[in-house]
């Protein structure tokens, strides 16, 4: 029996041998048939199977997605098994990645089954190439015992292909994008334009009631984990979120905090170049999973009540409030409408890619039609509110390095007395890095501020009191007025003749 395997292998080495001297002479179609039988042949003494992932497929010159998604699981899970490595820095990635180098092989093992795989290359048969190398195409080659093929086309693939992709995402460099305006777009460009995301913010550095923000954080972690809940509910993989409160109080930074907790992107969404409703859907089309899509100041972006309102009496126009002045003047032809801003958020398109939040900021929540804040469309309404004491223990901590001081006291019963904004609570303890003082003047310099701030309320609270004091005066001034004028023409009534 062995002389017979010795034979065959000989045989087979011949054959070899004289095949490669004489290729060149044999016609090509004899050449592709004598290959399919050695491999038939091959296959049938070999129980290994192969599936090979090629760099690039199709006509436009684009990555394979299987191929990257591969590159990045071979980095995270199985370089420390090999022995030659190669690194490098992907346009989209802000870290190195090291992954196996070419000819190289690894061992992993899903579920006791183990798979070789293998970085391979070959010739560019093709005279013209559209792939960037033209000399060689890239490829992995995947190993496996063919009794257990099933698993890995049906389950180990989509591992990997999962696995890939949550390494490629948390390697990127995240970013920034705003949309364009739309009288300088055109077929060709791009509805978006983006720069690194870059902002420091963090839910550790946010000043806010520990209690809120722990709430929050626990909510954002539920979203994240919760693809198989939101299929099985039938609802859209997305959660709105509703920030209001005066200015200063940490809108921003929220969102930014959000970003940095689950590392998504972000998408400045500008409303007021946006013209008509196909066009914010072609916008909404171009964001990808695993962001944030904000609209910031929406009441001031258009006017969302639409035809809702009805139009109020002269007479009665001293009565309500003063708009912002940037919602007194609408463009008339403007199509984008209420409805179209419905749709966007939980319409059928919302549905599209998946795992997003959708985070609306004001400072006047009262201004908004409520169709557009319900419960189902902004989730969850955060009221980012003045400055609390626990708000400002942590901007002591941030910007002072302390926890306990002899002046928090005070700082304490001043804030409880006083509307004051985090940001100008943050300002008031900058006086340690602008000077150079200690951490006593910088707290020193706050309660300054918040006596400042406490004085200035104090002080519009009776211009206002005045102001209403007067205005119910001059009003009845006018009755007297007008019951003397009246009285004066019944009386020449009376006397004429």
């Amino acid at each position: 029996m062995a002389g017979n395997w010795a034979g065959l292998g000989a045989a087979v080495i011949s054959f070899l041998y004289l095949y490669d001297r004489v290729a060149n002479y044999i016609p090509f179609q004899i050449r592709d048939h004598l290959a399919t039988f050695f491999h038939k042949v091959v296959s049938f003494v070999n129980p290994y199977d192969q599936i090979t992932i090629h760099e690039y497929c199709g006509e436009y010159m684009q990555r394979d997605e299987l191929y990257v998604a591969s590159e990045a699981y071979l980095s995270s899970t199985c370089s420390s098994r090999a022995r030659k490595l190669k690194a490098d820095l992907g346009q989209e990635s802000d870290k190195p990645s090291v992954t196996i180098d070419d000819y190289e092989e690894v061992i992993d093992t899903f579920r006791g089954v183990s798979v070789w795989w293998c970085a391979c290359m070959r010739p560019n048969s093709h005279t013209i190439s559209f792939y960037p190398n033209q000399e060689q195409r890239k490829y992995y080659r995947l190993t496996f015992h063919n009794r257990h093929r099933k698993l890995v086309e049906g389950e180990y693939l989509n591992h990997v292909l999962r696995e890939g992709r949550d390494v490629t995402i948390r390697n990127r460099i995240r970013k920034l994008f705003t949309n364009n305006p739309s009288s300088n777009s055109d077929r060709y460009s791009s509805l978006w334009s983006h720069v690194a995301f870059e902002h420091p913010a963090t839910f550790d550095t946010l000043a806010m009631d520990p209690e809120k923000k722990r709430e929050i954080i626990d909510d954002l972690v539920t979203f994240c984990k919760g693809k198989e809940y939101y299929k099985k509910i039938g609802k859209a993989w997305k959660r709105g979120y509703l920030l209001y409160g005066p200015p200063g109080t940490g809108k921003s930074t929220m969102i930014a905090a959000i970003a940095n907790f689950l590392e998504y992107d972000v998408y400045d969404l500008e409303l007021t170049t946006v013209k008509t409703n196909t066009e914010l859907r072609k916008i909404f089309i171009e964001t990808t999973g695993k962001s944030i899509i904000v609209i910031e100041d929406i009441d001031c972006s258009i006017d969302l009540t639409g035809k809702r309102k009805e139009k109020e009496e002269k007479d009665d126009e001293e009565k309500d409030e003063k708009l912002p002045s940037c919602m007194e003047e609408k463009d008339e032809n403007s199509k984008l409408t209420l409805s179209g801003i419905l749709n966007f958020i939980d319409g059928l398109w919302s549905a599209c890619g998946g795992e997003r939040i959708v985070i609306f900021t004001t400072n006047h929540v009262e201004k908004l039609d409520p169709a557009l804040i319900r419960r189902g469309r902004m989730d969850m309404h955060i009221e980012m509110s003045y400055c609390t004491f626990e708000a400002f223990k942590v901007l002591a901590k941030n910007y002072l390095g302390i926890l306990e001081h002899d002046l928090f006291d005070t700082i304490q019963t001043l804030l409880s007395e006083v509307n004051i904004s985090p940001a100008d609570v943050a300002e008031g303890l900058m006086l340690k890095i602008s000077r150079n003082e200690d951490v006593g003047a910088c707290l020193m310099n706050l309660i300054r501020v918040i006596e400042a701030a406490k004085e200035e309320a104090k002080k519009k609270a009776q211009q206002k009191l005045a102001a209403q004091e007067n205005k119910k005066s001059s009003k009845e001034e006018s009755s007297v007025e007008k019951a003397l004028n009246l009285e004066e023409k019944n009386s020449k009534n009376e006397l004429a003749p």
